[in-house]
C-alpha cells in the first residue's frame, strides 16, 4: 500500500464533504471542487477524517490510492484556507495592476499584456512589483503563476523579468574581451 495514503485526511468543521460512487465534492468557506476517481481506487468516512485506499491489489491502485489522498488533501486545505503564489516583478518599467478579472502588465514589450484570469482564481498587487494569486484549487493557481512568469521568464544576465518570490535565479559572467 502506498505511505501517502496510509495517513488519513482530517475535515475541518467549516469544510462539508460528499461521497458519490465515483465522485467527491469538497465544500467550504472559500468555495467547493469535486473530483472524479477511479473505481479501482476506495474513499471511506471514518468520523472527522477521510480514507483513500486501493481497491483491489494491483500496483496501479496501490499508486493511484496515494495520489487520491495527496489531492482530496488539497481540496479540503484549499477550500478551507487556500492556496497563495507570490510573483515579483524584477526590471526597469516592469510593472503590474489587477483589474476585477484581468491582470494587466507591462513587462518591456511594445504592447501591454493583459491576462484574463481563469474562474476561480483572484489576483492581488499590492505594489506595483508584486503579484499575488489566490484560489482554492492548488492546480489553478499554480497553472496560473507559470502562466504568467512564462510571458517574461527571468533571463540569466540581469536576472530581469517575472519571478516567484521564492525563486533564486542564478546570474552569468559577462562576456570578457
Amino acid at each position: 500500500m502506498s505511505r501517502v495514503a496510509k495517513n488519513p485526511v482530517i475535515v475541518p468543521k467549516n469544510v462539508e464533504v460528499s461521497l458519490n460512487p465515483g465522485k467527491i465534492s469538497v465544500k467550504g468557506p472559500l468555495g467547493s471542487l469535486t473530483q472524479e476517481y477511479p473505481d479501482y481506487v476506495s474513499i471511506s468516512a471514518e468520523g472527522e477524517s477521510l480514507q483513500c485506499s486501493a481497491a483491489n491489489d494491483t500496483a496501479q491502485s496501490h499508486a493511484m490510492s496515494g495520489t487520491l489522498r495527496a489531492l482530496v488533501a488539497n481540496m479540503v486545505k484549499g477550500v478551507s484556507t487556500g492556496f497563495e503564489k507570490k510573483l515579483t516583478l524584477v526590471g526597469v518599467g516592469y510593472r503590474a495592476q489587477a483589474a476585477g478579472d484581468t491582470l494587466n502588465l507591462t513587462l518591456g514589450f511594445s504592447h501591454p499584456v493583459a491576462y484574463k484570469l481563469p474562474q476561480g482564481v483572484k489576483a492581488e498587487t499590492p505594489t506595483q512589483t508584486e503579484i499575488l494569486i489566490k484560489g482554492a484549487d492548488k492546480q489553478k493557481v499554480g497553472q496560473v503563476a507559470a502562466e504568467i512568469r512564462a510571458y517574461r521568464s527571468p533571463e540569466p544576465y540581469k536576472g530581469k523579468g517575472v519571478r516567484y518570490a521564492d525563486e533564486v535565479v542564478i546570474l552569468k559572467e559577462t562576456k570578457k574581451k
